[in-house]
């Protein structure tokens, strides 16, 4: 009886450990997966990282520049709910003419964009300079008409000091 008890203990550890295992290698293929996502959506708007330079400051597209500024903006003050990151995609792609496909790679490079800066209101100020360092204000009228719709009626008070950010920047 002690052999057969042991045995089951065993086989139980054993199935236990085995689930450990599955589920340590399915997180690392979703770590590489994510990983991936970055790389395609990068390399498909061109975007070129150069050594000892800030990925902020590698930004050539108004596409790229405007998704990091508006991913940002709605992550000021807390993370983003399903419904705002709905609505920042739909406004990615009606206002800068995107495909869906485009635009989910918009968002997904946008939101490493800002996460090489740290803080949303850091991404936000670089992603502004750099904006209009290489588009003027070509592009100022699509920007701020995307963080119109995403803010909406209630702007929060980082929200405000973003806005005036954006302005100052762009000298309006």
């Amino acid at each position: 009886m002690p052999f057969i008890l042991s045995f089951i203990a065993l086989a139980g550890a054993a199935y236990f450990w085995f689930n450990r295992a599955q589920n340590a290698k399915d997180a690392a293929v979703d770590l590489l997966d994510a990983a991936n996502d970055v790389r395609l959506a990068a390399r498909r708007f061109g975007f070129k990282r150069r050594t000892n330079v800030h990925p902020v400051d590698d930004i050539d597209d108004p596409s790229v520049a405007i998704a990091t500024i508006a991913t940002a903006f709605i992550e000021l003050d807390d993370l983003p709910t399903q419904n705002q990151r709905d609505q920042l995609a739909v406004q990615l792609q009606y206002q800068l003419n995107q495909d869906p496909k485009s635009t989910e790679e918009l968002m997904v490079l946008g939101r490493w964009l800002m996460m090489q800066c740290g803080r949303p209101d850091a991404a936000i100020s670089r992603a502004t300079r750099r904006l209009h360092k290489f588009d003027g204000v070509n592009s100022v009228e699509k920007l701020m008409t995307v963080l119109k719709n995403l803010a909406g009626e209630k702007l929060s008070g980082s929200q405000t000091d973003a806005l005036s950010e954006i302005t100052r920047a762009f000298r309006l």
